[in-house]
C-alpha cells in the first residue's frame, strides 16, 4: 500500500526518535545495511545477512540471527509498491560515556523505509566522474564491512555536489582506487572483468559480489580482484559502478577518457535483471 511518510522502526516498535545515548551516534559504533525492496520483497537477502553478520562480529555486537528476515517481514506490509529502499542501521545501544564498550551491550535496531522513484535495473545515463580529493584511510580490521562511520563519503559527496559530478572515484593514501563513493567499481578490460581489491578499506557491496560469484561467470567472464591505479580505469574498454539502489551504472567520462560503447555492462545489466526479476516472481 502507499505510504505518506517514511516510517521508521527503534526496536521493533514504530517510533521517529531514537532513545539517547546510543553509541552509533557518539561513536558510529554499528553497521548498516541498505537493501532494495521490490513489491516488499527483499533481494540478494541472503548476501546483505552475510554481510550484516560479518560486521556484527567484527565488531563484537551481538545480535538476533537472522535479522533482516525478521526486519524485512515487518516492513514489507508498509512497503510501496514498485522499489523501495530498506536501510536497517544496528549499533552497539546505549552505554557509559567513554570509548569502552559497556561489557554487556543490547544492540539496537534502526529501520528506515523509504519509496524508490527510478527502477535501479533499466538502463541510465552513463555517468561523468572524476577522482576525488578525498582519500580513503586503510584499517584492515574493518575493510569490506559496511560500518557507520562515512565521513569520508559523506566529504566526497560534498565534492561531488560541488563539481557537478555524478559521481567520484576515491584512491587509497598510496593512491590505488577502491571505489566509488557509493559503490563498487568494475572496469572491462579484454573480454574481462577488474575490481579493486578491499583488502585494506572499501565496502564489500552486495551487488560486486553478485557480479562476481553470479552474473559475470552466468556470461563467461572472469573477474580478477586486484590493485587498480587511475592509469588502468583510464585505458579500460569499459567502466561501470553499482549498488544495491543504483543497480549497475555505466561511466560515459572520467577526465579526457570518454566511453560511448557498452556491450558487457548493458549484458551483465540484462543478467541482472531477469535475476531480480525471478526474486520477485518466486
Amino acid at each position: 500500500m502507499a505510504v505518506t511518510a517514511d516510517p521508521c522502526w527503534v526496536d521493533g516498535e514504530r517510533s521517529s526518535q531514537l532513545p539517547l545515548p546510543d553509541r552509533g551516534l557518539a561513536f558510529g559504533d554499528g553497521v548498516f545495511e541498505t537493501l532494495l525492496l521490490v513489491n516488499g520483497a527483499a533481494m540478494l537477502l541472503a548476501y546483505h545477512e552475510e554481510r550484516l553478520q560479518s560486521g556484527l562480529e567484527r565488531l563484537g555486537i551481538a545480535a538476533t540471527r537472522p535479522l533482516l528476515a525478521a526486519t524485512v517481514e515487518q516492513a514489507a506490509g508498509e512497503s510501496p509498491a514498485g522499489y523501495a529502499a530498506l536501510r536497517v542501521t544496528v549499533t552497539r545501544g546505549t552505554g557509559p560515556r567513554g570509548y569502552a564498550p559497556p561489557p554487556a551491550p543490547s544492540a539496537r535496531v534502526i529501520v528506515q523505509l523509504s519509496p524508490l522513484q527510478h527502477d535501479p535495473y533499466a538502463w541510465r545515463e552513463p555517468l561523468a566522474i572524476d577522482y576525488s580529493s578525498v582519500r580513503l584511510g586503510r584499517q584492515p580490521q574493518l575493510a569490506g564491512i559496511k560500518h557507520l562511520n562515512r565521513l569520508e563519503q559523506v566529504l566526497a559527496a560534498a565534492e561531488c555536489a560541488r563539481e557537478g559530478w555524478g559521481e567520484a572515484l576515491m584512491l587509497d593514501e598510496s593512491g590505488r582506487v577502491v571505489s566509488a563513493v557509493a559503490g563498487n567499481l568494475f572496469l572491462v578490460r579484454g573480454g574481462d572483468l577488474l575490481t579493486p581489491a578491499l583488502d585494506g578499506c572499501g565496502v564489500a557491496g552486495t551487488r560486486r559480489r553478485a557480479v562476481i560469484e553470479r552474473w559475470a561467470p552466468a556470461l563467461g567472464l572472469a573477474v580478477e580482484e586486484c590493485a587498480i591505479d587511475g592509469e588502468v580505469v583510464q585505458q579500460a574498454d569499459e567502466v561501470f559502478i553499482c549498488n544495491s539502489l543504483q543497480g549497475l551504472r555505466a561511466v560515459g567520462v572520467c577526465r579526457k577518457r570518454r566511453w560511448s560503447d557498452f556491450p558487457v555492462t548493458r549484458a551483465l545489466l540484462d543478467v541482472a535483471r531477469q535475476e531480480m526479476d525471478g526474486m520477485v516472481q518466486a
